[in-house]
């Protein structure tokens, strides 16, 4: 059942405020994927503010985008990793030693990989292949890469256009967001099989309960079907991410379809609740402590903050351009940074959020389609 919401929404940055930048006493480093300009950009925090200090091109051609899409950091900050959507004709997971920013290696994986799930010892990812103009209606793999010597070990059929990918803390289990086959995944890293799959809506998740089985042949879709699907899709979620509360009890799930966030029960997979929020709702974190749940609204402008005590929106916060994307945290929890998709020949931007206030502070101009945003302490 939805939750009505109990108190009146707070919209941050309703009136102009005077920029306030982030600021850290321990300094600390963002890594910023620009797609459509094939470059990350390394942001440095510290008691001074935040400032831009490195472009990083990446990828093989000159002529055509390679489309860097997620970036992630290992758990000991030695490493940092980008997933390349637009390979020749795969895609790639590159990797760079933080500081230095140079390449150590790269390993090729599907069609279109999207997110890159870290396991916390850090020797191992999961990464979507997301195949996102190829035939529907079939199980997309999941790459599973061996980090410490950048090599794919299997490639595992999980289900219809995978794209959002991570790791409990524990390590006993990783979360596949699928969009197209509305479910949710459990892979058992241990097997590297997967263990667990519930339906999130509607969809045909149903053709994939039997993990071994053809999927049937895709049907005509049902009145009312996204705009963004082919034939034989409607999802009613659109799950585009997943990620974990610090404690591994709770499992969240972004609906860009139904523009909602899913709480889920990690024990048992069931719902546990629905948080509505805005448009197009995209990604989804916990706050490191767990006391905030922020997700991105992708075609609201703006980033819905919710506070777990009582499962309520506490702000809409609106970020500084069109299309928020992804979600980090600086690591003392203060501050939420948001990056910010441009539009046309308007540079996109990485947007801080106070979470003592709930209000956006400051925005930092990042040029070329901002995405994949994370934190090295």
């Amino acid at each position: 059942m939805r939750h009505a919401r109990a108190v009146v929404i707070a919209f941050a940055c309703a009136a102009p405020l005077a920029a306030q930048e982030p600021r850290s006493a321990a300094p600390f480093t963002l890594y910023v994927a620009s797609e459509a300009g094939d470059m990350v950009t390394r942001i440095v925090v510290d008691t001074s503010g935040w400032r831009k200090v490195k472009e990083i091109p990446v990828g093989q051609l000159a002529i055509d985008l390679d489309g860097p899409h997620h970036v992630a950091v290992s758990p000991d900050g030695q490493r940092w990793y980008v997933s390349l959507a637009h390979g020749a004709p795969f895609g790639a997971v590159w990797q760079y030693a933080t500081g230095s920013d140079s390449l150590l290696g790269r390993v090729r994986v599907g069609m279109f990989p999207t997110t890159i799930g870290i396991s916390p010892d850090g020797a191992w990812a999961y990464v979507p292949n997301s195949d996102f103009h190829g035939d529907r209606g079939h199980a997309n793999d999941v790459s599973v890469l061996y980090l410490l010597e950048m090599r794919s070990v299997v490639e595992i059929p999980t289900c219809d256009m995978p794209h959002g990918s991570r790791f409990n803390h524990a390590g006993t289990a990783v979360y596949i967001a699928c969009m197209m086959s509305d479910e949710l995944v459990e892979i058992d890293p241990s097997r590297l099989a997967i263990a667990r799959r519930v339906a999130l809506g509607g969809g045909d998740a149903a053709s994939h309960a039997a993990h071994d089985a053809p999927a049937p042949a895709p049907t005509r879709p049902a009145p009312g079907a996204a705009s963004s699907t082919l034939p034989g899709q409607n999802p009613e979620c659109l799950t585009t991410f997943v990620s974990v509360s610090p404690d591994d009890r709770l499992i969240y799930l972004a609906c860009s379809k139904s523009h909602e966030v899913q709480v889920r029960d990690a024990r048992t997979l069931e719902l546990v609740r629905r948080l509505p929020a805005g448009e197009g709702t995209y990604n989804v974190e916990p706050s490191p402590d767990g006391h905030w749940v922020l997700a991105t609204n992708k075609k609201a402008q703006s980033v819905s903050v919710f506070d777990t005590r009582t499962w309520q929106e506490a702000a809409r916060v609106a970020t500084s351009k069109r299309i928020p994307h992804g979600i980090a945290f600086s690591p003392d929890g203060r501050y939420a940074l948001v990056s910010v998709e441009s539009v046309g020949s308007d540079p996109g931007a990485v947007d801080a959020i106070d979470l003592t206030t709930l209000r956006r502070v400051a925005s930092l101009e990042i040029p070329y389609q901002p995405t994949g945003i994370a934190v090295k302490p």
